[in-house]
């Protein structure tokens, strides 16, 4: 699905990166230079919403948007309530994530996220 969704978002026009976990995004360059960031809810050792809070806890403000096969109201909550853009369900439409990209792009600039 990683690679997936990364030649969806090039195929959009946009530049991306993928990564094998959290923890390898967390240790990169990338972190800084992330405009918008998508991100699975359940991964192996740190899971999305995890992600998310380690990098609020660190200033990090990147605008997120969620892709989950599970979705649960809890999580979708919990993720909106720490400032998610979007929370997209699998399988979705290239259209929606087109969408919640364009957003979290304008997010990103107005310095909102």
């Amino acid at each position: 699905m990683r690679d997936s969704t990364l030649k969806l978002v090039q195929s959009l026009g946009f530049t991306g990166r993928a990564f094998p976990s959290a923890r390898a995004f967390l240790n990169s360059q990338q972190l800084i230079e992330t405009s918008c960031l998508i991100s699975d809810i359940h991964m192996p050792e740190m899971s999305g919403i995890e992600l998310q809070k380690t990098l609020r806890a660190h200033g990090h403000r990147i605008p997120i948007i969620f892709i989950t096969a599970f979705p649960e109201d809890k999580i979708r909550a919990q993720a909106f309530g720490e400032g998610a853009i979007c929370f997209l369900e699998k399988p979705f439409e290239v259209e929606e994530l087109s969408h919640c990209i364009d957003t979290a792009l304008r997010a990103n600039k107005s310095g909102c996220g």
